[in-house]
């Protein structure tokens, strides 16, 4: 096995699916983004989205939770299994449709290529396309993420 069929490279991961409830959606926007949309659904229905919706942070961080639980299987791997280590960060940040409350949004990564740090023997760079759908398809979120990945 390769490192990029280890990776799987090319191959769309579903992470898992995550239910917004409206009492989750208020908790963690009165907690990280107080806007009137995220908090209080009579203004909402009155908000350009009309209606109460998930911040985009929420739903990210919904991303990475689901994306933290589904690891690697290393299955016919003949090394040493790599380390992961942190994120260097992300670019691209798209919210492309709210996430209604009552929404169930699936979660989706691609691995899209890797290659050596130079400055970290030992150490890959992965990249990734992180995206998030709503039930009809439709996507409502994605970025490009990159994680420090050391193999022996």
């Amino acid at each position: 096995m390769t490192l990029d069929e280890f990776f799987r490279i090319g191959t769309t991961l579903t992470l898992g699916s995550h239910r917004f409830e409206p009492e989750a959606i208020k908790a963690f926007a009165r907690k990280y983004d107080p806007q009137i949309f995220h908090i209080d659904e009579e203004a909402a229905k009155k908000s350009v989205l009309g209606g109460l919706c998930a911040s985009g942070w929420h739903t990210a961080a919904t991303w990475m939770k689901l994306n933290l639980q589904t690891r690697l299987d290393a299955e016919g791997w003949d090394g040493p299994v790599p380390e992961f280590g942190p994120s260097p960060g992300f670019k691209n940040l798209k919210w492309l449709k709210p996430v209604f409350a009552g929404q169930t949004i699936t979660f989706t990564r691609t691995a899209l290529s890797h290659r050596p740090v130079a400055s970290r023997p030992g150490w890959r760079l992965l990249a990734l396309l992180c995206e998030a759908t709503d039930s009809t398809g439709g996507k409502v979120l994605e970025f490009e993420s990159a994680v420090l990945v050391k193999v022996e």
